[in-house]
């Protein structure tokens, strides 16, 4: 393992995206919302992700540079078609939209279609932050989910993100995928030939398994909750309306339909239902329900009192956002660790490129 400042992490996935043929402008943009997820201790959906990138412009499934556009559209919800552009550009400049028609109607609410994978969802939630509005955000994924009692994956990881603002205190920021865990940290095990813990998969006739490898040798991610007992219909339900928000209401693909990412480990296109992959996203303003000033007054008394509640011996009680904040304010001053198996692949970029890493 090795440790990089993340400002050379950033240059170096920009220089690739410039490689592969985007404009500095969105080869810019890509490389901040990639390294975002790093800096915040996501590495299942930062830099890792930079080859499953490269690899959908060498198999023809991503435009560099897209002429994304508004396709249909009401004073206060849209469609946007990607042009089968990065997730990591579409995306930003869905919630920009999004942002537009809050600004005169009080919310705004875009589903996206034809587009890829966009990174960690949070990244997109949180841009509304910075008109002080809620941000919402949600996409769906390859099918390697397996419904609750279902033998067949049919739903991505589908994560959602929620970014809301307060005064004194830091935002309140949710993002978590629908599923046990993200198939990301499969990935991880798998480079360091690690088992994973029971309750993430199934193999393929449904049974419990710690094989990292299992989602590949046919078996499935679990839903949040793992099992019935545990609530497992619950996660399946969260994945099912992202998929409907991102998918059926956009006009891209859905279900088992959506196109695979290149490192969920095959790339084979399954039929088409719709175009690409598709997201969802939102923006509200606070003042479209209350006074700003007074809602994030009482936001900070909210994450106080939660912040304040009695922990069990050895713990405290945490708002969403602050493991990922915390890992930032590190990482910033300390450097972002990369593995040895993704150092490898991006040693391979280099060299494809003559790139310096």
């Amino acid at each position: 393992m090795e440790t990089y400042h993340y400002e050379r992490l950033q240059k170096f996935t920009r220089d690739v995206f410039l490689a592969i043929g985007c404009s500095e402008k969105n080869a810019s943009l890509a490389s901040e919302v990639l390294i975002s997820a790093d800096l915040r201790g996501i590495d299942s959906h930062g830099i890792a992700r930079l080859p499953g990138y490269v690899r959908l412009k060498d198999h023809g499934r991503l435009h560099p540079n897209p002429n994304v556009k508004v396709v249909h559209e009401t004073p206060s919800t849209g469609v946007i078609d990607g042009d089968k552009g990065l997730g990591l550009v579409v995306a930003p400049f869905a919630m920009e939209v999004a942002m537009e028609k809050a600004e005169k109607v009080g919310s705004g609410w875009i589903s996206v279609r034809n587009s890829n994978h966009f990174g960690i969802a949070g990244f997109h939630a949180m841009l509304a932050l910075q008109r002080d509005m809620i941000g919402w955000a949600m996409t769906n994924a390859a099918p390697l989910v397996t419904p609750t009692f279902s033998c067949e994956k049919l739903l991505g990881t589908n994560p959602i993100a929620v970014a809301i603002p307060a005064g004194e205190e830091p935002p309140f920021v949710a993002d978590f995928a629908s599923t046990a865990v993200a198939y990301g940290k499969f990935e991880i095990l798998q480079r360091k030939g690690l088992p994973a813990p029971v309750g993430w998969a199934q193999d393929g006739e449904g049974r419990p398994t710690t094989d990292s490898n299992a989602i590949k040798n046919g078996g499935g991610l679990l839903p949040l909750g793992t099992d019935r007992e545990h609530g497992s219909h619950k996660g399946y339900g969260l994945g099912a309306i992202v998929d409907i928000f991102s998918g059926v209401l956009s006009g891209a693909n859905y279900g088992p339909w959506v196109p695979p990412f290149a490192t969920a480990g095959f790339m084979a296109m399954p039929d088409a239902v719709g175009t690409g992959t598709g997201h969802f996203l939102g923006a509200m303003r606070i003042d479209g329900f209350r006074p700003a000033d007074e809602f994030k007054s009482h936001m900070d008394k909210w994450i106080k009192r939660f912040r304040d509640a009695k922990a069990v011996p050895g713990e405290k009680v945490l708002i969403p956002g602050d493991p990922e904040r915390e890992t930032e304010m590190i990482r910033k001053e300390q450097g972002i660790p990369v593995i040895e198996p993704v150092i490898e692949q991006l040693e391979i970029l280099a060299s494809r490129f003559s790139i310096k890493l």
